[in-house]
């Protein structure tokens, strides 16, 4: 599995970058962006920061990779409290329409956990779904720092 996915994110980056008359360096592909966009399917919401897609990465040819949504930090459905599970559950459902429709994906790059990756994800009618989470309060913006715990945050908004 882990190897076939390496292959396809080496696969993407290649036909990509020779579509642009570029050649990535075998070295530079763990820091290598996609700009895209790159159109997907949102097959399934698995917490509030966190999809799953479908991605079209050539003609016929796709991929299924989790996508962390970059910039956002939503509560874990592995709740440390009560209030947290709550904000966590409430943050999917706010996804969970989107499950079967079209999306783009941005500025993909590989994540600090293997086997996703970190992306812009863009839907067309509710524009960013990062920024849709934060505008609802259902997230926080997070640009890579140590995450900060929610149970205390939330006991405190209550």
């Amino acid at each position: 599995m882990h190897v076939m996915r390496d292959f396809l994110k080496t696969l993407t980056l290649c036909v990509w970058g020779a579509g642009m008359g570029l050649a990535a360096p075998s070295s530079a592909i763990g820091a290598e962006v996609l700009p895209g966009p790159i159109t997907a399917t949102l097959t399934r919401v698995i917490d509030g920061d966190t999809v799953e897609v479908r991605a079209r990465i050539w003609l016929g040819q796709f991929v299924e990779v989790a996508v962390r949504l970059a910039g956002v930090d939503a509560p874990e459905l592995r709740a440390r409290c009560a209030q947290e599970r709550i904000q966590a559950e409430a943050a999917a459902a706010h996804l969970q329409p989107l499950e079967g429709s079209e999306i783009a994906l941005t500025n993909v790059m590989s994540d600090k956990f293997g086997g996703r990756v970190r992306a812009e994800v863009h839907h067309r009618e509710m524009g960013a779904l990062g920024a849709s989470l934060i505008d609802a309060g259902l997230a926080r913006p997070y640009n890579g720092d140590q995450r900060r715990g929610w149970c205390s945050e939330l006991a405190v908004r209550e």
